[in-house]
């Protein structure tokens, strides 16, 4: 036997190399198929090996943390017990397991890799909380009893083949010195990995797939649990704050505190000013309209031609069209942020899953004190995502899945009722202000536009089921058929209708954050008090709240980072904010800087299709994106976003 061979057979008898042997394959396994549904394409073939190298780096690293409780075992385990029939069984039955528990993390990362086209990050992290409307998405999307089967026996398969290789391994404990070093060995290897993994080293290119290919979705998800927050000042490029507030005065967003605010007004020219816009007189009520997932290449008034939003289209036609809005960031809650709060998108977690986000400057908080009634409808159950907790502390009275009565309800998936039935809960709810005298700004969040997407049969073409084609034509339906009710209502004439999107169905691409993943459409609607029309001009979702507040002709547009559309004159720099978590994105006519962890700052020119090149260092823009970021994470720090108390 030749000393190579030998050393191959000494290998294969180490304890737990069929272990190792079956992470590290299913690893190179899971980053070659998700480099297949990438579409090969999407990465070039320049980038395959720094992709593969640094996938073996970060799976070894990961599997340093495996093998140590196992070493640690193998080393304080009686010698006298390893003979045993039992200890015999307990080796295949202990990789049939491994083997079960490996292909399940694979095929995970496979149904999350199509969702969203990422390794396990944020979203997978805040996915084990709410386990309810997760398995309930699981069961009703995928048949798990054959997935669990099918891991099952691929598991028993893979034991079969190992049966031999598990059988020669070494039985008897490690003595004396041995067992020194395995113990040792426990210690070492995860304490080596912490000093040497580096979730940053994944950005080894330009192109977002092959850097998220190159990492382990263990490795990922670990990140994630330490990254839930990310403190601005400490992980992002900053400036002097006396700085950042001259940058941003200079910008039209002159914030005052919370102590000056008790005593700003605006005169009535100026609210009557930024009240009127494109509308012939000021509404008296707003119902503000959050899409799940509508992105705008879904909607036929923005290019579509699948005829998936005729009803939309229609509206968009009456009323006021925003063409190049586009969301903050890629879930709900940082559009429900964005459209109540009006700031740029902090990294981390947003505000509206923070301890200590009541009281803030919102919507809610700056309209009730002035005679509004505010609301925040959602079919689902509130709980999730701490949305109830949320706008309940800000002032919205809340309303959702325990409020609606069951007789009312005509379909519902796990994630609460059919957008319909939502639609027509909040009428008689509206209905009943009215009656009183009350001026409301209701903000509904709709949730049929999700996976499984499931809908109630006979109100559109396409079959429950229907994907994700089906389910925007059902939202869309739903939208048409509200909008009929109110039609009908006393309170129709006055209301102000603003549908948008909360974001994108998908922010997938080959930049870590693609313009085109973040266009969302918006459209005013009010055939009584606004002239039909477009809105061309770039547009963030933070300028939604200081626009509907001064159209309202109400106080406190000054505490919001965003800017009212409509009092933003010609000379005004337009600009929106884009993020996934850990980045930050700064996008004006043409550029795009993009702030990152460890104080990193890029520069992207942006093309006509929105594709992003790499360019020069923008440093004029690259100190707004700072003021605006770094300003926003230390006002919520400070206390500087509480509303004041008037």
């Amino acid at each position: 036997m030749g000393w190579s061979q030998a050393v191959a057979q000494g290998i294969r008898r180490t304890p737990f190399f069929h272990h190792a042997a079956l992470f590290m394959g299913l690893a190179l396994l899971t980053r070659l198929l998700l480099l297949g549904l990438s579409d090969f394409s999407s990465v070039p073939a320049g980038l395959w090996p720094g992709l593969f190298l640094r996938g073996l780096l970060f799976d070894l690293l990961v599997l340093a943390w495996l093998l140590a409780p196992a070493l640690a075992w193998a080393a304080l385990v009686p010698a006298r017990w390893r003979s045993t029939r039992a200890a015999r069984w307990l080796r295949p039955a202990l990789f049939w397991l491994n083997a079960c528990v490996l292909l399940f993390l694979a095929l995970s990362e496979f149904t999350f890799w199509l969702e969203f086209s990422t390794r396990l990050n944020f979203i997978a992290v805040d996915y084990l909380i709410y386990t309810h409307e997760v398995i309930g998405n699981l069961r009703e999307s995928y048949p798990l009893g054959l997935l669990f089967a099918g891991i099952g026996v691929l598991a028993l398969a893979l034991t079969w083949a190992a049966h031999r290789g598990l059988a020669a391994a070494p039985a008897a404990a490690p003595r004396g010195r041995q067992r020194w070093v395995w113990l040792l060995a426990a210690l070492l290897l995860p304490t080596l990995s912490w000093k040497l993994a580096d979730i940053d080293a994944m950005e080894f290119s330009g192109n977002a797939f092959a850097n998220e290919l190159s990492g382990n979705g263990l490795m990922t998800f670990a990140a994630a649990l330490r990254r839930n927050e990310l403190d601005y000042d400490r992980f992002y490029a900053t400036l002097p704050q006396a700085q950042a507030r001259q940058i941003l005065a200079g910008m039209g967003v002159a914030r005052q505190s919370a102590e000056a605010l008790v005593q700003a007004r605006h005169t009535a020219d100026q609210a009557q000013a930024q009240a009127l816009g494109p509308l012939k007189q000021a509404p008296r009520h707003i119902v503000l309209i959050t899409v799940e997932s509508l992105s705008a290449k879904f909607v036929g008034s923005m290019g579509n031609t699948q005829n998936l939003t005729p009803r939309l289209d229609a509206l968009a036609r009456e009323g006021l069209l925003f063409t190049r809005l586009y969301a903050t960031g890629t879930r709900t809650v940082r559009g429900l942020e964005a459209t109540s709060l009006g700031t740029p998108p902090i990294p981390g977690q947003s505000i509206v899953r923070r301890p200590g986000n009541e009281h803030l400057a919102t919507l809610g908080e700056l309209l009730r004190p002035q005679g509004f009634e505010p609301f925040f409808f959602y079919g689902g159950y509130g709980y999730f995502d701490n949305m109830n907790a949320y706008f309940a502390g800000n002032s919205y009275r809340v309303v959702d899945r325990t409020d609606i009565p069951k007789s009312s309800v005509g379909f519902e998936n796990v994630w609460g009722v059919g957008d319909e039935f939502l639609f027509d809960h909040v009428v008689q709810q509206l209905d009943q202000e009215h009656s009183q005298g009350k001026r409301f700004f209701a903000h509904v969040m709709t949730t049929s536009n999700h996976r499984p997407y499931t809908y109630a049969d006979g109100r559109i073409d396409i079959p429950s089921p229907g994907g994700r084609e089906g389910a925007v034509k059902y939202t869309d339906f739903a939208i048409g058929h509200f909008i009929d009710q109110a039609r009908k209502k006393p309170w129709f004439r006055d209301t102000l209708f603003v549908i948008v999107a909360d974001h994108c169905a998908s922010a997938a691409g080959k930049s870590k954050l693609p313009i085109e993943g973040y266009h969302i459409p918006m459209v005013m609607y009010a055939p009584e008090l606004i002239k039909p029309g477009r809105y061309t001009s770039l547009v963030s979702q933070i300028d939604i709240p200081p626009t509907l507040l001064g159209l309202l002709g109400a106080r406190g547009a000054e505490a919001f980072f965003g800017t009212s559309v409509f009092a933003q004159g010609p000379d005004f720099k337009r600009r929106a904010f884009i993020s996934n978590y850990e980045e930050l994105g700064y996008l004006t006519e043409g550029r795009l800087v993009v702030l990152g962890p460890k104080k990193r700052v890029e520069t992207f020119a942006i093309d006509a299709q929105g594709q992003s090149t790499p360019t020069v260092l923008d440093a004029q823009a690259r100190d707004e994106a700072i003021a605006f970021y770094q300003s926003a994470s230390r006002a919520f720090k400070s206390g500087e976003l509480k509303a004041a108390r008037r």
